[in-house]
């Protein structure tokens, strides 16, 4: 699915230089390698504010708490999702309310959202937390919720570099979370992530709340959480920043490539739900989608997926538990039937190997086996 030692080779001298300075500054929590990958950051997308963290779930958290949600309130998201899109919901006190999802993007469909919104359970409602699932943007901005006073918060964990409508993932909504896991596009060695805001206060309130809620050292105004982002990390991220466009760039001639191999493979089929071939990822028009996964759907998945294992072929499933479904999120109050495309799409999806060093023929080989067992 993901070989990181391939990234990892010709950025080795860059990387430990890198790595050296923090040594000798001696600069391990925040301090001036966080500060200047924020700074890179903020600018590369746009934003007036980036706030590294700890990880991409405290990021989620963050933005949500600086941006005033908590006890009392609630929050529309996805249930096809990772767990921490609803857990950062329920970590900030808030409540979570789920609406159902597009089949075609797999991201959570303003239509579904509004009609959640003039139900009871909408009544709580203060923000949207739309989830740019597999690197391509949700339908949703600011102006989408202003009329209701509702917040939006993008869980852009999965989203570096994409854009839409020629507005980059960050800067869609008030505020937006990102992670930088070692499997993202722009990576970091170990736990990582951000907010992005373009709001002052949220920004000084997300700074405050990442370090136990002191504006100053020993003085705590509220109870934060100590979610900083390390030196090292910092640094690799700074690093990594300058190769992420070229990268984001090589995912994107991937994902052509593997369009033209399956239609000329005859295996392709229009969408959005699978009948004796596969389903390819769509690409919504005006939008930049940066392919942090290619996912496929086919009505054979686990069938699937266990020929490509025999093969040594490397797949994965995000998600096959949609999050209404978990036996943590039973308090939720929804169950089976709830969400059909959500649990439509959490037994057809399979993503298949992409990343930027992927090579031509091994996606000629992905092609074949998949050719071999649809026929």
């Amino acid at each position: 699915m993901l070989d990181l030692k391939r990234q990892y080779k010709p950025l080795h001298e860059e990387l430990m230089a890198a790595l050296g300075h923090v040594l000798e500054t001696q600069q391990f929590i925040l301090g001036e390698p966080v500060a200047a990958f924020e700074q890179a950051a903020a600018r590369q997308l746009g934003v007036a504010h980036a706030i590294g963290c700890s990880s991409g779930t405290d990021a989620l958290w963050l933005a949500l708490a600086a941006a005033g949600i908590g006890p009392g309130m609630a929050v529309v998201t996805t249930p096809f999702s990772f767990f921490a899109s609803v857990s950062a919901i329920l970590r900030a006190g808030a409540t979570a309310v789920l609406a159902d999802i597009d089949p075609a993007t797999f991201n959570l469909d303003p239509a579904a959202v509004e009609a959640v919104l003039d139900t009871k359970r909408g009544t709580a409602v203060r923000a949207i937390l739309p989830v740019h699932l597999y690197g391509q943007c949700a339908d949703f901005s600011p102006g989408f919720g202003r009329g209701r006073g509702l917040a939006i918060i993008e869980d852009a964990a999965q989203a570096w570099g994409a854009a839409r409508d020629g507005v980059q993932a960050g800067g869609i909504g008030d505020a937006a979370a990102f992670s930088f896991y070692p499997t993202k596009n722009l990576s970091a060695a170990g736990d990582a992530g951000m907010v992005a805001t373009n709001s002052d206060t949220i920004a000084e309130r997300a700074r405050m709340l990442r370090q136990h809620g002191m504006r100053r050292r020993y003085h705590h105004d509220e109870i934060g959480w100590n979610a900083r982002m390390d030196g090292f990390q910092g640094a690799i991220l700074q690093v990594k920043l300058r190769h992420i466009e070229a990268w984001n760039q090589a995912r994107h001639n991937i994902a052509r490539r593997y369009h033209a191999l399956f239609h000329a493979a005859g295996l392709a089929e229009t969408g959005p739900y699978p009948t004796h071939g596969i389903v390819l990822p769509h690409e919504v028009p005006g939008s930049r989608h940066v392919w942090h996964q290619y996912v496929i759907r086919t009505s054979r998945r686990d069938d699937l997926r266990e020929h490509l294992t025999e093969r040594k072929i490397g797949s994965e499933i995000y998600y096959p538990v949609p999050l209404h479904l978990q036996e943590a999120l039973k308090p939720l109050g929804y169950k089976e039937g709830d969400f059909p495309e959500a649990e439509r799409a959490a037994r057809e999806v399979l993503a298949l190997p992409i990343f930027p060093e992927l090579r031509e023929d091994e996606q000629q080989t992905v092609v074949r086996a998949i050719g071999e067992f649809l026929r």
